[in-house]
């Protein structure tokens, strides 16, 4: 399924310097160009618009498979028949923009390269922005995988020497993802396949075990979408860099750190629940620390409190029994991550009516450009021009069974 975005230029000038239609629409095509190959996350949505002067809410709606008619006909007899259970999910749309001041003058009679280039840079950010947008709403989806069938994101593991130990996706994970979609009767996407959405570094990861086929030999690439890399037990493969990575925030501010690294600190003693470190904590570190989610050993722990110290002396009050794995030495590593606060890569595998996405017609993407001296842009003296870009968009989950986000690290 695509997606398209109605897109219009505004300009507001003085009497006599409006750009011609010509102008105009070659902007807009430029926005087009840049913004759409951005929108990875958006093609695989159900699409609804919102016609203007409807509000700021969208209703998508859900049907319910109807229960089988195992009931045998009677000759003769019409059967009393069934309904339709209709959901609905409704979601509000937002708004979201930038633009840059340029000092150039633009040239009314040519298109200004100054102008295209910014616009340029412009319809990038538009794309990346509205893309994240949907991609932070439907990586909130509960039916998740991790790794090789571990149970949990923060015991997934990356970076050792046998690549079988390693929790990178495989083409073994691939089938499970499928076999959980076909389970919950999900329907293909287009030509008997699903999608799925993955980063750079992961594809280069599956695409390193043996059983991965490459994209010619099962797919002609011009029939598929932005971003396919191959296809593989009925998946279709679209990379993208901006496939969601969980990372864990640093512990500490850097800038006030004065010892060790801010991704982690070190046990130097442990006497019942309170942990001695060996870095340095100030006390704006000390403050930032109480109540922030922890991991050890790939065990989370919550801190309740913490002192502030030189290395030896500062101190984590934890909420929860110590485990008898934490020793001197052991690593303590900011929660939400992988084992060791490794990063964790998103590949969300989608069927039909997953999740929907929408814009508001005529405000999908709006490109605005104003010349020198517009009405209201405080430029009495004709020095400024802007260019700039504005959307409205949202996105929601329509049926979770339909999606799965299957979490791995990879080998970077």
């Amino acid at each position: 399924m695509s997606i398209s975005y109605n897109t219009q230029t505004t300009t507001t000038n003085n009497t006599g310097n409006n750009l011609t239609p010509e102008m105009k629409a070659y902007y807009d095509r430029q926005m087009i160009r840049f913004a759409q190959p951005k929108l990875v996350h958006a093609q695989f949505g159900q699409n609804k618009p919102i016609p203007k002067g409807s509000g700021k809410t969208i209703e998508f709606r859900k049907f319910s498979p109807l229960p089988k008619a195992l009931k045998p006909l009677t000759e003769g007899v019409t059967p009393k028949g069934n309904n339709l259970n209709v959901s609905t999910v409704e979601s509000t749309v937002e708004q979201y923009g930038d633009y840059v001041t340029l000092s150039d003058m633009l040239t009314l009679a040519a298109i200004d390269n100054v102008i295209v280039e910014t616009q340029n840079v412009l319809a990038d950010q538009a794309g990346r922005t509205l893309d994240t947008v949907i991609r932070e709403k439907i990586n909130a989806g509960t039916n998740v995988q991790y790794g090789n069938g571990k149970a949990d994101r923060n015991v997934l593991v990356g970076g050792k020497a046998a690549y079988e130990d390693n929790d990178y996706l495989t083409v073994a994970a691939v089938k499970r993802a499928v076999a959980t979609l076909k389970r919950n009767n999900t329907q293909p996407l287009k030509d008997g396949c699903y999608v799925a959405i993955i980063h750079p570094d992961v594809a280069n990861d599956l695409t390193n075990d043996p059983e991965w086929k490459e994209v010619k030999q099962n797919v002609d690439p011009k029939d598929w979408y932005n971003g396919t890399i191959g296809k593989i037990h009925g998946v279709v493969f679209v990379e993208s860099t901006e496939a969601k990575i969980f990372r864990a925030e640093p512990l500490r501010n850097i800038e006030n750190m004065t010892s060790g690294s801010p991704e982690s600190l070190t046990v130097a003693g442990v006497n019942g629940k309170v942990i001695t470190v060996r870095e340095d904590i100030s006390a704006d570190d000390a403050a930032a620390l109480a109540n922030k989610a922890i991991q050890i050993n790939g065990f989370d722990y919550t801190i309740t409190s913490a002192t502030a110290g030189e290395a030896g002396s500062a101190e984590l009050t934890l909420k929860e029994d110590i485990s008898d794995t934490i020793t001197v030495d052991s690593m303590i590593y900011p929660s939400g991550a992988g084992k060791d606060g490794r990063d964790i890569y998103s590949t969300l595998f989608i069927g039909q009516n997953a999740y929907g996405v929408t814009n508001i017609n005529g405000g999908g993407l709006e490109t605005i450009i104003k010349q020198k001296g517009s009405a209201g842009t405080g430029d009495p003296l004709d020095q400024r021009s802007t260019v700039g870009w504005k959307a409205t968009q949202t996105a929601e989950i329509l049926s979770p069974e339909f999606m799965v986000r299957v979490e791995t690290t990879c080998s970077y």
